[in-house]
């Protein structure tokens, strides 16, 4: 059967091909072999959590491995090391058996013959415990997150640090703003980047409460010093919500000691929080302090040409089709955030699915009328040029057109006006809806319309009446 160093060697060499090699250094090659007898190989690990972690994590992989090494009557047992000891002194360890099954189907036939090994105390079957995936999700990219003025400079500075983790003046980045905004979405695709490009670095994204549970669990379990020692060794913490530490005082020490590690070793730290760090309450100054080193950035509403583009990069990844009115009315309805934008496209599609329909502007105005408030109200640039070439009786291609006939420039003054008091659209957009002039001509017809009401009675009075109809 061969000695136990051979014959873990030959093991590493099985579990090395089944994971990346960052986890395979990590986990496996820090276990020193102890002996083999009556089949059962011993291994050395360096503490309880450092077992508890390859129990939780790669059973199969250490199944696998003993089956093709020892037989499939082999077992395995851990040396615990519990005192590290010195010159004068051995370290102290105790031993536990290989513990959980396998959870793969391959080794279904084990399962019914496990010897009662397996009932062993040490056991923790509810145990969150750390592992060497990083939690990303890989969906989360660059490539698939809509830039605009809402999101600019997080998104700039995100990229920037995913070119140079650790190397840049944004260290910590923290990225803020509400719900459904896209910071989960930023701070993962800093990670994906990352790890796509930067092989050699370990990147971990946890929540701010997932972090908590595992600091609770390790003080529990006495192992705090090697929890400590896991955060310490990242290359790239992300820490999302780091307003649930508040008012967590051992929970905020323990940061502020992997904080001050990873900054002064030039790894990099990325946080997310729903507010900026000055109206964090309840966390520590000197933690406050340190969110203040790097960079701030913030993610706000999305305006209306970054909905737009939202709406149509989903509909482009789900392969469907659907009229710009509709895209258009989709993002007048839905200014909240972007998650929402996305819950209302789904349902959108799901609707027109089940019902074998296309998506039309009367199943959209159908689906949202019990998802958004007030959708038989609003207020779209199409409803406002409506009104006013109802009004002036004159022709809607042309006020929408790009001649320059006599009657049609009051109406298309008024109208855009009204886009720019009524819609959050922009000059240019607003511009674009009227025979694609520029911004200069929008910011003319505004100026020309407040001038004229100022002396203007009945112009004055039109614009009172079109303001009524528009809900003010």
């Amino acid at each position: 059967m061969g000695d136990v160093k051979s014959i873990w060697a030959k093991c590493l060499q099985i579990i090395r091909s089944d994971i990346s090699e960052q986890s395979f250094k990590t986990w496996f090659e820090p276990i020193t072999p102890v002996k083999i007898q009556n089949f059962t190989l011993t291994i050395q690990v360096p503490s309880q959590f450092f077992f508890e972690w390859l129990e939780e994590n790669y059973v199969n992989q250490l199944r696998k491995a003993i089956d093709q090494t020892i037989g499939r009557n082999g077992m395995l047992e851990y040396s615990v090391i519990v005192d590290k000891g010195d010159d004068k002194k051995p370290p102290i360890t105790y031993n536990l058996p290989n513990q959980k099954k396998p959870n793969s189907n391959q080794f279904a036939q084990q399962k019914t013959a496990e010897p009662d090994i397996y009932k062993s105390p040490f056991l923790m079957k509810d145990l969150d415990s750390l592992a060497l995936d990083s939690y990303l999700n890989p969906h989360y990219t660059f490539d698939n997150f809509i830039e605009g003025e809402c999101n600019r400079l997080a998104r700039s500075a995100g990229f920037a640090v995913a070119n140079k983790p650790g190397s840049t003046s944004f260290n910590p980045l923290m990225i803020y703003g509400g719900v459904g905004l896209g910071k989960t979405h930023v701070v993962q695709s800093i990670g994906n980047f990352i790890k796509q490009n930067f092989q050699n670095k370990f990147v971990l994204y946890v929540t701010s409460e997932k972090f908590t549970n595992q600091f609770i669990k390790a003080i529990q379990e006495n192992s705090v010093q090697a929890f400590t020692n896991f955060y310490m060794h990242i290359d790239v913490l992300i820490i999302d919500d780091v307003q649930f530490f508040e008012k967590k005082e051992r929970t905020q020490e323990i940061f502020f000691h992997i904080f001050n590690h990873l900054h002064q070793s030039g790894k990099q730290i990325i946080m997310t929080s729903d507010r900026p760090p000055r109206e964090l309450t309840g966390l520590e100054d000197r933690l406050l302090s340190r969110f203040k080193w790097g960079l701030t950035a913030d993610l706000q509403t999305p305006d209306f040409e970054t909905r737009i583009a939202i709406i149509l990069k989903k509909l482009q990844a789900d392969g469907i089709e659907i009229e710009y009115q509709v895209i258009e009315y989709l993002a007048h309805s839905v200014n909240t955030n972007v998650r929402e934008l996305e819950g209302v496209i789904i349902s959108l599609m799901a609707h027109a699915s089940l019902n074998r329909s296309h998506i039309s502007l009367d199943l959209a105005k159908s689906v949202l009328k019990n998802i958004v408030e007030d959708t038989g109200k609003e207020v779209t640039i199409e409803t406002i040029i409506d009104m006013v070439v109802e009004y002036y009786k004159v022709s809607k291609e042309l006020v929408k057109g790009k001649g320059r006939q006599k009657e049609i420039v009051l109406p298309r003054q008024m109208a855009m006006y009204l886009a720019k008091e009524f819609t959050d659209l922009s000059l240019k957009s607003i511009g674009w809806h009227f025979g694609g002039r520029d911004h200069s001509t929008v910011i003319h017809s505004i100026q020309s319309i407040t001038d004229t009401i100022a002396t203007d009675k009945d112009l004055k009075g039109t614009l009172i009446q079109f303001e009524r109809e528009l809900g003010r």
